[in-house]
């Protein structure tokens, strides 16, 4: 009886329609063998495949998702292609998010709203968003008015609801009906410092908002080398004391800020954790939006019980150098 030697893998990546693919679509072609104390081939592709998710935020919020196709050919231990099961073909949507190693090997997205905490802080008299996902959602109701959800056979997964300014309440519910998930927006009052809104790509892959509220601090660090020159006027053999014997070089510097949330509930610290994890964060600052990096790496967190009042500083360094140097 013939077994299973080696699976060539074909890996199409796309947008649009699910399963509407072609050749051009066709981005790797992987072919892997079977070690001889087992009885199945494994292929690790998520890696490979974010490469083609392509982040970018100027505070739009768009669905950065994709469809995978993958098509597997098995070979048998005599050289020939399996005539019975191959190939194997599946198609997932992929996003640029993450699991917990608690979450085990592979989990898959069954989230309705694309938030874990159950607060939204927005300032008041300020509109927000909520990302949600269409295949699971039906329905969201933010105080009495709902907006359904249609889902259709297209990659756009991901759906940024509008949440009104002095929003109270957001329901979430599936295609049933049934309330998944209660939503309390806090609309706070802030009449001394400006709150700075944080968007960053959360666990689940979708740009969240995150203001912070209480008091800003900038600052900037500046790098330089310096050289010696010869200020000597060699024809009449003096210099001038007005003339710099140090002269400085490839002077750049980066600029940072230090922002506070404010005191929030113990439930956003989900929400903090994964604003830290983040690779892709900006800040709304003087009317634009600019990446940031977070430069605190540590971070104990607050509870009630512990702490009674919950509230972050976080230092950020704005992700680009001060004198323009791109060429």
């Amino acid at each position: 009886m013939a077994t299973l030697k080696t699976v060539n893998l074909s890996i199409y990546i796309y947008t649009g329609e699910k399963n509407n693919y072609t050749g051009t679509d066709l981005k790797y072609t992987l072919q892997k063998s079977i070690i001889s104390y087992q009885d199945n081939i494994v292929f690790e592709i998520a890696e490979i495949v974010r490469d083609y998710i392509d982040v970018s935020f100027n505070n739009d919020y768009v669905s950065n998702t994709i469809w995978v196709t993958t098509v597997a050919g098995l070979v048998d231990d005599t050289n020939t292609v399996f005539t019975y099961g191959s190939p194997v073909t599946n198609t997932s949507l992929a996003f640029d998010g993450y699991g917990y190693y608690e979450d085990e090997i592979n989990p898959q997205l069954t989230a309705y709203d694309l938030i874990s905490s159950n607060t939204i802080y927005l300032p008041e008299n300020t509109a927000g968003k909520l990302p949600v996902y269409k295949e699971t959602t039906g329905s969201v109701v933010i105080d009495s008015v709902t907006t359904s959800i249609t889902n259709p056979n297209t990659n756009v997964k991901i759906q940024y609801i509008d949440i009104p300014a002095n929003t109270n309440t957001i329901a979430v519910k599936d295609s049933g009906g049934t309330t998944q998930k209660t939503i309390t927006v806090v609309n706070q009052c802030e009449p001394k410092f400006t709150p700075y809104k944080v968007t960053f790509v959360n666990k689940y892959g979708a740009f969240q908002d995150f203001y912070f509220f209480k008091k800003t601090t900038e600052s900037f660090n500046v790098t330089d080398e310096k050289f010696k020159r010869n200020i000597i006027n060699t024809s009449s053999v003096i210099y001038g004391t007005n003339q710099a014997q140090q002269t400085r070089y490839n002077i750049n510097a980066s600029s940072t800020i230090k922002l506070n949330t404010g005191f929030i509930k113990e439930d956003m610290n989900d929400t903090v954790e994964e604003l830290f994890l983040s690779e892709n964060l900006w800040i709304r600052y003087n009317n634009e939006t600019l990446p940031i990096i977070p430069t605190t790496k540590n971070l104990e967190f607050k509870t009630v019980l512990n702490n009674k009042l919950i509230d972050y500083t976080i230092d950020f360094e704005f992700a680009f150098d001060k004198i323009n140097n791109v060429r």
